[in-house]
Protein backbone atom coordinates (compact mmCIF):
# COMPACT_ATOMS: atom_id res chain seq x y z
CA UNK A 1 0.00 0.00 0.00
CA UNK A 2 3.23 1.98 0.83
CA UNK A 3 3.93 2.06 -2.49
CA UNK A 4 0.44 3.40 -4.11
CA UNK A 5 0.12 7.17 -5.05
CA UNK A 6 -1.46 9.97 -2.98
CA UNK A 7 -3.95 11.64 -4.89
CA UNK A 8 -3.72 15.90 -5.06
CA UNK A 9 -6.72 16.90 -6.09
CA UNK A 10 -6.31 20.10 -7.24
CA UNK A 11 -2.19 20.00 -8.53
CA UNK A 12 -1.52 22.90 -10.35
CA UNK A 13 -3.24 25.01 -7.45
CA UNK A 14 -1.00 26.97 -4.92
CA UNK A 15 -1.25 24.63 -2.49
CA UNK A 16 -1.96 21.44 -4.05
CA UNK A 17 1.74 22.19 -6.96
CA UNK A 18 4.03 22.64 -3.54
CA UNK A 19 2.10 19.33 -1.96
CA UNK A 20 2.96 17.20 -5.21
CA UNK A 21 6.85 18.43 -4.89
CA UNK A 22 7.13 17.45 -1.22
CA UNK A 23 5.47 14.64 -1.67
CA UNK A 24 7.71 13.62 -4.59
CA UNK A 25 10.61 14.74 -2.40
CA UNK A 26 10.19 12.54 0.29
CA UNK A 27 9.92 9.94 -2.43
CA UNK A 28 6.58 9.42 -2.08
CA UNK A 29 4.58 9.15 -5.45
CA UNK A 30 1.70 11.71 -6.47
CA UNK A 31 -1.13 11.16 -9.08
CA UNK A 32 -2.09 14.93 -9.90
CA UNK A 33 -6.20 15.57 -9.81
CA UNK A 34 -6.49 18.75 -12.13
CA UNK A 35 -8.17 18.66 -15.86
CA UNK A 36 -5.26 18.62 -17.28
CA UNK A 37 -3.63 15.69 -15.93
CA UNK A 38 -3.19 12.18 -17.81
CA UNK A 39 -6.55 11.14 -15.80
CA UNK A 40 -8.34 14.05 -16.34
CA UNK A 41 -10.37 15.49 -12.77
CA UNK A 42 -13.26 17.97 -13.03
CA UNK A 43 -15.43 18.67 -10.25
CA UNK A 44 -17.79 19.55 -12.59
CA UNK A 45 -18.14 15.85 -14.01
CA UNK A 46 -18.52 13.33 -11.55
CA UNK A 47 -17.46 10.23 -14.24
CA UNK A 48 -14.00 11.80 -13.84
CA UNK A 49 -13.75 11.08 -10.41
CA UNK A 50 -13.44 7.34 -9.94
CA UNK A 51 -10.80 6.89 -12.15
CA UNK A 52 -8.26 9.16 -10.35
CA UNK A 53 -9.01 7.20 -7.35
CA UNK A 54 -8.38 4.10 -8.56
CA UNK A 55 -5.47 2.53 -6.98
CA UNK A 56 -4.10 5.62 -4.45
CA UNK A 57 -4.05 5.22 -0.81
CA UNK A 58 -5.09 8.86 0.65
CA UNK A 59 -5.86 12.22 -1.19
CA UNK A 60 -5.06 15.71 -0.56
CA UNK A 61 -8.38 17.63 -1.52
CA UNK A 62 -8.89 21.30 -2.45
CA UNK A 63 -12.58 22.29 -3.90
CA UNK A 64 -12.36 25.02 -6.93
CA UNK A 65 -12.91 27.79 -7.20
CA UNK A 66 -13.69 27.70 -3.41
CA UNK A 67 -15.80 26.07 -1.03
CA UNK A 68 -17.98 28.99 -0.22
CA UNK A 69 -19.50 28.56 -4.06
CA UNK A 70 -22.97 26.59 -4.03
CA UNK A 71 -22.98 22.84 -4.39
CA UNK A 72 -19.44 22.61 -2.84
CA UNK A 73 -20.42 20.83 0.13
CA UNK A 74 -22.75 18.42 -2.07
CA UNK A 75 -19.62 17.89 -4.18
CA UNK A 76 -17.18 17.28 -1.25
CA UNK A 77 -19.62 14.88 0.30
CA UNK A 78 -20.12 12.84 -2.96
CA UNK A 79 -16.38 12.64 -3.71
CA UNK A 80 -15.62 11.43 -0.08
CA UNK A 81 -18.12 8.61 0.05
CA UNK A 82 -17.07 7.75 -3.52
CA UNK A 83 -13.14 7.52 -2.42
CA UNK A 84 -14.16 5.66 0.66
CA UNK A 85 -16.23 3.13 -1.23
CA UNK A 86 -13.12 3.06 -3.76
CA UNK A 87 -10.73 2.21 -0.82
CA UNK A 88 -9.69 5.47 0.02
CA UNK A 89 -10.26 6.51 3.31
CA UNK A 90 -7.44 9.02 4.00
CA UNK A 91 -8.32 12.18 3.05
CA UNK A 92 -7.03 15.60 4.03
CA UNK A 93 -10.02 18.77 3.52
CA UNK A 94 -8.14 21.92 2.40
CA UNK A 95 -11.08 24.44 4.13
CA UNK A 96 -11.77 28.06 4.92
CA UNK A 97 -11.13 29.64 8.26
CA UNK A 98 -13.98 31.35 9.44
CA UNK A 99 -16.44 30.29 6.94
CA UNK A 100 -19.79 28.64 7.59
CA UNK A 101 -20.07 27.64 4.11
CA UNK A 102 -16.44 25.76 4.16
CA UNK A 103 -17.94 23.97 7.64
CA UNK A 104 -21.06 22.37 5.91
CA UNK A 105 -18.16 20.89 3.36
CA UNK A 106 -16.48 19.90 6.21
CA UNK A 107 -19.48 17.97 7.86
CA UNK A 108 -19.85 16.27 4.58
CA UNK A 109 -16.33 14.94 4.59
CA UNK A 110 -16.81 13.87 7.79
CA UNK A 111 -20.48 12.23 7.45
CA UNK A 112 -18.89 9.85 4.39
CA UNK A 113 -17.03 7.24 7.03
CA UNK A 114 -13.47 8.70 5.89
CA UNK A 115 -10.09 8.70 7.92
CA UNK A 116 -10.42 12.58 8.01
CA UNK A 117 -8.19 15.50 8.75
CA UNK A 118 -9.22 19.57 8.07
CA UNK A 119 -6.72 22.19 7.28
CA UNK A 120 -8.47 25.42 8.21
CA UNK A 121 -7.17 28.65 6.73
CA UNK A 122 -8.07 32.10 5.08
CA UNK A 123 -5.60 34.52 3.39
CA UNK A 124 -2.70 33.06 1.52
CA UNK A 125 0.55 35.32 1.51
CA UNK A 126 0.92 33.89 -2.01
CA UNK A 127 -2.30 35.83 -3.22
CA UNK A 128 -0.18 38.86 -3.82
CA UNK A 129 2.54 37.18 -5.90
CA UNK A 130 0.26 34.24 -7.42
CA UNK A 131 -3.28 35.06 -7.55
CA UNK A 132 -5.24 37.97 -8.43
CA UNK A 133 -3.64 40.58 -6.30
CA UNK A 134 -0.43 39.84 -8.45
CA UNK A 135 -1.11 42.10 -11.45
CA UNK A 136 -2.17 45.43 -8.68
CA UNK A 137 1.32 44.74 -7.23
CA UNK A 138 3.22 44.78 -10.48
CA UNK A 139 1.38 47.94 -11.22
CA UNK A 140 2.32 49.84 -7.83
CA UNK A 141 -1.21 50.37 -6.70
CA UNK A 142 -2.91 47.45 -4.19
CA UNK A 143 -6.13 49.00 -4.35
CA UNK A 144 -8.70 46.80 -2.43
CA UNK A 145 -12.10 47.58 0.13
CA UNK A 146 -10.09 46.03 3.40
CA UNK A 147 -9.87 48.93 5.76
CA UNK A 148 -7.90 48.69 8.87
CA UNK A 149 -9.12 44.71 9.88
CA UNK A 150 -5.45 42.42 10.16
CA UNK A 151 -5.16 39.43 8.66
CA UNK A 152 -2.41 36.59 9.88
CA UNK A 153 -1.55 35.62 6.22
CA UNK A 154 0.10 32.48 5.76
CA UNK A 155 2.18 30.83 3.94
CA UNK A 156 1.56 28.76 1.17
CA UNK A 157 4.28 26.78 2.06
CA UNK A 158 3.41 25.88 5.58
CA UNK A 159 -0.02 25.16 4.64
CA UNK A 160 1.55 22.06 2.45
CA UNK A 161 3.77 21.27 5.18
CA UNK A 162 0.94 20.50 7.10
CA UNK A 163 -0.52 18.67 4.17
CA UNK A 164 2.12 16.27 4.16
CA UNK A 165 1.94 15.73 7.66
CA UNK A 166 -1.30 15.28 7.49
CA UNK A 167 -1.46 13.13 4.31
CA UNK A 168 1.39 10.76 6.16
CA UNK A 169 1.09 10.63 10.13
CA UNK A 170 -2.24 9.00 11.30
CA UNK A 171 -1.99 11.07 14.62
CA UNK A 172 -3.92 13.36 12.58
CA UNK A 173 -6.93 11.47 11.74
CA UNK A 174 -9.68 12.87 13.19
CA UNK A 175 -8.16 16.49 13.66
CA UNK A 176 -9.26 19.97 12.98
CA UNK A 177 -6.11 22.73 12.41
CA UNK A 178 -6.49 26.44 11.76
CA UNK A 179 -3.20 27.39 9.62
CA UNK A 180 -2.18 31.01 9.85
CA UNK A 181 0.82 32.90 10.27
CA UNK A 182 2.81 34.12 13.26
CA UNK A 183 1.31 38.01 13.38
CA UNK A 184 -1.90 39.53 11.64
CA UNK A 185 -1.27 42.81 9.69
CA UNK A 186 -3.74 44.98 7.04
CA UNK A 187 -3.45 44.93 3.70
CA UNK A 188 -1.75 48.15 3.90
CA UNK A 189 0.85 46.69 5.95
CA UNK A 190 1.17 43.80 3.70
CA UNK A 191 1.39 45.71 0.96
CA UNK A 192 4.16 48.08 3.09
CA UNK A 193 6.13 45.23 3.44
CA UNK A 194 6.40 44.32 0.15
CA UNK A 195 7.71 47.71 -1.71
CA UNK A 196 10.28 47.48 1.29
CA UNK A 197 11.58 43.95 -0.05
CA UNK A 198 11.16 44.55 -3.73
CA UNK A 199 12.83 48.45 -3.05
CA UNK A 200 9.68 49.25 -5.23
CA UNK A 201 7.31 51.95 -4.50
CA UNK A 202 3.84 50.26 -4.01
CA UNK A 203 1.49 51.95 -2.13
CA UNK A 204 -2.10 50.58 -0.70
CA UNK A 205 -5.35 52.53 -1.95
CA UNK A 206 -8.45 52.14 0.21
CA UNK A 207 -11.82 51.41 -1.87
CA UNK A 208 -15.30 51.58 -0.88
CA UNK A 209 -17.09 48.39 -1.48
CA UNK A 210 -18.76 49.92 -4.64
CA UNK A 211 -15.74 51.67 -6.27
CA UNK A 212 -14.24 47.85 -5.52
CA UNK A 213 -17.49 46.09 -7.73
CA UNK A 214 -17.03 48.77 -10.34
CA UNK A 215 -13.46 48.36 -10.93
CA UNK A 216 -14.00 44.78 -11.63
CA UNK A 217 -16.31 45.40 -13.69
CA UNK A 218 -14.08 47.63 -15.76
CA UNK A 219 -11.83 44.64 -15.42
CA UNK A 220 -14.72 42.26 -16.60
CA UNK A 221 -13.69 39.75 -13.94
CA UNK A 222 -16.29 37.09 -14.38
CA UNK A 223 -18.95 36.85 -12.38
CA UNK A 224 -18.56 33.71 -10.49
CA UNK A 225 -15.19 35.52 -9.45
CA UNK A 226 -16.95 38.20 -8.44
CA UNK A 227 -19.51 37.23 -6.10
CA UNK A 228 -16.40 35.20 -4.56
CA UNK A 229 -14.21 38.12 -4.10
CA UNK A 230 -17.40 40.47 -2.80
CA UNK A 231 -17.93 37.21 -0.19
CA UNK A 232 -14.38 37.38 0.92
CA UNK A 233 -13.96 40.92 1.02
CA UNK A 234 -17.62 42.17 2.87
CA UNK A 235 -18.18 38.63 5.21
CA UNK A 236 -15.04 36.67 5.63
CA UNK A 237 -13.11 39.81 5.89
CA UNK A 238 -14.91 40.91 9.02
CA UNK A 239 -12.11 40.59 12.26
CA UNK A 240 -13.16 37.45 12.64
CA UNK A 241 -9.62 35.48 11.49
CA UNK A 242 -7.41 38.75 13.40
CA UNK A 243 -6.10 36.66 15.83
CA UNK A 244 -3.35 33.97 14.58
CA UNK A 245 -3.92 30.53 15.43
CA UNK A 246 -1.49 27.75 16.61
CA UNK A 247 -1.90 24.91 13.87
CA UNK A 248 1.10 25.00 12.13
CA UNK A 249 3.33 24.62 15.44
CA UNK A 250 0.79 21.86 16.48
CA UNK A 251 0.94 19.78 13.28
CA UNK A 252 5.00 20.91 12.45
CA UNK A 253 6.68 21.60 15.73
CA UNK A 254 7.90 25.36 14.62
CA UNK A 255 6.75 28.71 13.94
CA UNK A 256 4.73 29.74 11.09
CA UNK A 257 6.77 32.23 8.39
CA UNK A 258 6.10 35.81 8.68
CA UNK A 259 4.73 37.94 6.05
CA UNK A 260 8.26 40.23 5.98
CA UNK A 261 10.00 36.71 5.31
CA UNK A 262 7.35 35.44 2.48
CA UNK A 263 7.95 38.95 1.09
CA UNK A 264 11.67 38.85 0.80
CA UNK A 265 11.68 35.04 -0.74
CA UNK A 266 9.01 36.00 -3.70
CA UNK A 267 11.20 39.60 -4.03
CA UNK A 268 14.32 37.53 -3.97
CA UNK A 269 12.73 34.90 -6.90
CA UNK A 270 11.69 37.68 -8.83
CA UNK A 271 8.25 37.04 -8.11
CA UNK A 272 7.00 41.05 -9.19
CA UNK A 273 10.14 41.75 -11.68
Amino acid sequence: MMNQPILIVGSTGKTGRRVSEKLLQKGIPVRSGSRSAELPFDWNDSSTWEPVLQGTRAAYITYYPDLAVPGAAQAIGSFARLAVETGVRRLVLLSGRGEEEAQRSELAMQHSGADWTILRCSWFCQNFSESFLYDMVKAGVVALPAGSVREPFIDADDIADAAVSALTDDRHIGQRYELTGPQAVTFAEATSLIAKACQRNIRYLELTFEQFLSMLAQQQVAGEYVTLLSYLFSTVLDGRNEIPADGVEQLLGRKPRDFFNYAQLAARAGAWN
